[in-house]
């Protein structure tokens, strides 16, 4: 099953990248508010997590992240960072820059040896307030699957008709460095391993091919090169995708991309 989070606050859970992470969600707690629509979200389809209640407001977010961080005080137990992440894409808040303001005062109150990171797709970058705030945060986190315009479409699938990857990876770029590009790579399962259901279901959705091969790697670390990111992490499926025949990328093929990033001088990690 694919699954929600709670909503302003939850967790906190364990992260593969980023330790004992307290996780902020900005979206509605019934659904998924997204600009992609990501193929592989462990939160589903768009279409499929419909909300019917509304964003958290400012307010909301500091009260509920206060009375949080005073629990965890109390308990002894304080999160190695306040990760924005949860149903969809945090910087589409309208007070998203506001709400960065309050949690970065709070952290420095009640846990100031805590990172602040942002998990986001970088659709929203050419906001200058979104830009500006990303600049205040200590991980910003932001994704690149691959620079290839037909493998976007088919599989983060913007909400936008005017999301341009040339476009982004420029804003990128104006972050002179304090970045850190997220890429996650997988295998497409062959055609005819699947019942004639799961391929009804799901083929037309599935994209031709990975993009584990040269064929994608080499002009997305090309780019990645360009931007001379902080690190880059990559990593693979953990959860189950709401379209079915995505397969996790194997450790060997993620530590291939991962040397060759470092090999660029720029440090990179690999998440199985």
């Amino acid at each position: 099953m694919t699954k929600l989070y709670d909503s302003p606050i939850f967790g906190p859970v364990h992260s593969r990248r980023l330790g004992v992470s307290l996780g902020i969600n900005l979206m509605p707690a019934d659904g998924k508010v997204c600009t992609f629509d990501c193929i592989y979200c462990e939160c589903g389809l768009n279409a499929e997590r419909r909300s019917t209640q509304p964003r958290p407001t400012r307010k909301e977010v500091a009260e509920a992240l206060e009375k949080k961080l005073q629990a965890m005080v109390t308990e002894g137990l304080l999160p190695d960072v306040l990760t924005f992440a949860g149903n969809g894409e945090p910087t589409a808040h309208p007070q998203f820059a506001e709400i960065i303001d309050d949690t970065i005062r709070l952290r420095d109150q009640y846990c100031p040896e805590a990172k602040v990171s942002v998990l986001s797709n970088a659709t929203q970058l050419h906001h200058r307030d979104v830009f500006e705030a990303l600049l205040r945060v200590d991980n910003n986190i932001q994704k690149l699957d691959t620079v290839d315009a037909d493998f976007i479409r088919a599989v983060d699938r913007p909400v936008s008709p005017n999301y341009d990857v040339r476009n982004v990876v420029e804003q990128l770029k104006a972050f002179q460095g304090h970045v850190i590009i997220q890429t996650i790579f997988f295998n497409v399962e062959k055609r005819g391993t699947r019942s004639e259901e799961q391929e009804k279901n799901s083929s037309k959705l599935l994209p031709p091919s990975s993009n584990i091969g040269a064929a994608f790697v080499e002009p997305w670390l090309k780019i990645v090169a360009d931007i001379r990111p902080q690190s880059v992490m990559i990593y693979t499926i953990d959860r189950e995708t709401p379209i079915k025949g995505l397969e996790k990328a194997s450790p060997d093929e993620l530590n291939r991309i991962r040397d060759l990033v470092i090999a660029e001088g720029i440090p990179c990690t690999a998440s199985y």
